[in-house]
């Protein structure tokens, strides 16, 4: 074997991926748990459907601010330093909200672990954007968009498990705020700014994430080969990428795929919010089998990314933008699908997964998207311009959704997530594809 095939044998981006999975997964779970826990929470402080949806409006609210500062903070100082502060405090925050004493403490608490999780997704994506040549970094994403599915498909079991054991709400977050302590240490240990700054990544590995996006030859491939009609379609065309932030802040390609994406985010944080109380309220369900069932669209959610990272990179040759459309489309369909569900379980959950599938489908192409307008050291700036405003949705849908409860039923609350779906889609019409 010669020198430089020695120096290829290096893959640890993908253990990087691996692990970006795993910690973005614990991280997710202690935002997702209380959707599960809501309807005991809402007893024992008895809360509105709009004082409940609040607690999970006032996580996102904390979420959203953080997004821009941390875009600034990870451009300035790297992620290695940012990270693990953020997911430790994360854990912090989790284990406050078990002690929470009213309403108010909780909301206080609610508002702590948005401000500390907030900047954790713009890190992972930055992450991506630096450990991933261009024909990777849609798979990349769609792998590290499943964690924030993996999460709600695991928790609703684990939360039934801890409560089968007599430990109430409160020790739900106990034990949640346990894992991400460790995985703070883990990721600032093993995961550095840069390939070229880690000792566990060749120097052939380094070129080859450098070299792909760069190489005149690359240049050349499939990469630029024209998609016809498609192209013309979804408006693709040769751009300067974006590598200011005063450019950034200026573009509508940016502020659109960040109202598209507060869209896209109303349909999933409301169901994550209010697809338990669904089950149980006006399924019958009981505890034991709601967390079950209200797991399948986020199993649906994992393989959606998955696939639809997938596709973008291999089928559209590194185009995000029809994979987003298709996702919309394919999501409002499901949304209204939703407004007539039968009640056998096993149908609930079919549908429950196709749904998931569909919205996370295109969902990666908000995060991929600005990586193709923008320079690396920039990047974070746009993800957390789309982030922020995309969480928004997760401030304002769920505590929508109380008020259409508190006067109308779940039916309507469908119909509202299929208009959010549908005004997504005419956002992401009105982008520019860079090619």
């Amino acid at each position: 074997m010669t020198n430089n095939e020695k120096e290829k044998t290096s893959h640890y981006r993908w253990i990087v991926l691996v692990l970006i999975f795993a910690v973005f997964t614990i991280v997710y779970a202690d935002r997702a748990n209380i959707g599960f826990v809501l309807p005991l929470i809402k007893a024992e402080f008895q809360l509105s459907n709009f004082a409940a949806g609040s607690l999970a409006s006032l996580f996102f609210l904390g979420y959203a601010i953080t997004q821009i500062p941390a875009g600034f903070l990870y451009s300035r100082f790297g992620e290695r330093k940012i990270l693990p502060f953020f997911i430790l405090a994360t854990s912090v925050f989790t284990g406050l909200i078990g002690t929470s004493s009213s309403a108010f403490w909780m909301q206080l608490y609610r508002v702590g672990l948005g401000v500390s999780e907030g900047p954790v997704p713009i890190g992972m994506g930055s992450t991506i954007n630096k450990w991933f040549p261009a024909k990777e970094k849609g798979t990349a994403t769609g792998v590290y968009l499943a964690a924030t599915k993996m999460a709600p498909a695991l928790v609703g079991p684990i939360c039934v498990l801890i409560l089968s054991f007599g430990g109430g709400w409160r020790s739900v977050f106990f034990w949640f705020a346990v894992p991400g302590s460790f995985s703070a240490i883990i990721w600032y240990f093993l995961v550095h700014n840069q390939p070229s700054e880690s000792p566990y990544c060749s120097q052939g590995e380094v070129n080859y994430i450098k070299n792909v996006e760069t190489t005149k030859e690359v240049k050349q491939s499939k990469k630029h080969l024209s998609l016809g009609w498609i192209d013309r379609l979804i408006r693709g065309k040769k751009m300067q990428p974006l590598d200011t932030s005063k450019k950034i802040f200026q573009s509508w390609n940016i502020w659109g795929a960040m109202f598209g994406c507060f869209c896209t985010l109303n349909v999933v944080l409301g169901l994550l919010t209010w697809l338990p109380t669904y089950l149980l309220t006006v399924k019958g369900f009981s505890f034991m089998k709601m967390g079950f069932v209200a797991s399948a669209p986020w199993i649906g959610a994992i393989v959606g990314a998955t696939v639809g990272g997938w596709i973008s990179d291999n089928i559209f040759n590194e185009r995000r933008k029809p994979i987003m459309i298709i996702g919309t489309i394919l999501t409002v369909g499901m949304m209204l699908a939703l407004t007539n569900l039968p009640n056998d379980p096993m149908m609930i959950s079919i549908i429950l997964f196709l749904t998931g599938f569909c919205v996370y489908l295109g969902y990666s192409g908000f995060i991929t998207y600005p990586m193709g307008l923008t320079t690396k050291e920039v990047y974070p700036v746009a993800y957390g311009l789309v982030n922020s405003g995309g969480n928004l949705g997760g401030f304002f849908a769920p505590m929508i959704i109380g008020l259409l409860l508190d006067s109308f039923n779940f039916n309507t609350v469908f119909i509202f997530l299929a208009a959010s779906s549908a005004l997504s889609l005419l956002f992401v019409l009105t982008l520019e594809e860079p090619i």
